[in-house]
């Protein structure tokens, strides 16, 4: 039978129809949805391979398809409180649209899915970082000294420092990275700022906001934290100058404080061999003694 034109509407929809995948990024995830009778794989590199040719199969018809981090432990919780029977494949669809309206989400653009992965973990763990630092400084309350909101306080100071630190006077990129000492984790933030001829400064939005509400956490809590700058411009070496909070201030670290910083995992505490071509440079000062308003809360 010829196809009618309502069968051509329909098609030419359904290309037009965005559509989101919940991937398990890793083996853990995966093994914990083989408890269900309904997800029939076996093996998670099997799983992986038969995911990206769906992808594959999708953008050849034209479909837009994003992908969403699939966490069991949220999806058992899901099911839970909305009532429904977490073995069928019906409520994974539903958990996963779910997660596709508040969640982040990476577009499939052809990509292999060796690059997305680190791309959709990265975009997860951004969120929870903004989510914990927004919760942080809300929970921060007022300060005893001038009745002040501590955390709007230390945001607006957190702005200012962004602005003090990256010098738009010359063309180049600047590549901010903060880290915050927190409850059982470290928070990392990074922006990343690109300066043309006349001094305008290219930069994304969402990025600013979550690095000052991280770099506001250090702020507020006057924890260890730390601000490295790396300067980047056409036919120069690049600068790399850093930052350290020490009573209630952010201090400019002299150039081999940049370097033991520079070049030490942060993680592991060991040594990293140090770039070609960059300078390690004393910092310049972002502040005064005691920071704006007289006080540091």
């Amino acid at each position: 039978m010829a196809p009618t034109r309502h069968d051509t509407m329909r098609r030419a929809l359904r290309r037009e129809v965005a559509g989101t995948i919940g991937l398990l990024a890793d083996e853990e995830d995966f093994a914990a949805m083989r408890r269900y009778r309904t997800f029939t794989f076996d093996d998670h590199e099997t799983y992986l391979q038969q995911v990206e040719a769906l992808l594959r199969t999708l953008a050849a018809q034209g479909r837009h398809t994003a992908v969403v981090l699939f966490d069991p432990e949220e999806y058992e919780e899901y099911c839970a409180e909305a009532g429904l029977n977490p073995d069928t494949p019906d409520s994974r669809t539903r958990f996963t649209a779910e997660l596709a309206s508040g969640g982040p989400t990476v577009p499939y653009e052809g990509q292999p899915l060796t690059d997305l992965l680190p791309d959709l973990v990265d975009e997860a763990v951004r969120k929870a970082t903004w989510e914990y630092a927004t919760m942080a400084l809300a929970r921060s309350g007022t300060c005893a000294t001038c009745g002040e909101d501590i955390g709007q306080a230390a945001f607006a100071r957190a702005s200012q420092l962004i602005t003090r630190a990256v010098d738009t006077s010359a063309p180049g990129t600047r590549h901010l990275v903060c880290s915050v000492p927190a409850e059982n984790q470290t928070l990392l933030a990074a922006l990343h700022i690109e300066i043309d001829a006349d001094g305008g400064a290219r930069l994304d939005d969402t990025e600013v906001l979550e690095f000052a509400t991280v770099l506001a956490v250090g702020v507020a809590t006057r924890r260890a934290a730390g601000m490295v700058l790396r300067t980047s411009a056409e036919g120069a070496r690049d600068r790399v100058q850093g930052w350290r909070m020490h009573e209630g201030s952010f201090r400019p670290l002299t150039a081999a404080e940049v370097f033991d910083a520079y070049c030490t995992d942060a993680i592991t505490g060991e040594l990293i061999s140090p770039e070609s071509g960059v300078d390690y440079c004393a910092a310049f000062a972002l502040e005064d003694e005691t920071p704006e308003g007289g006080h540091t809360h």
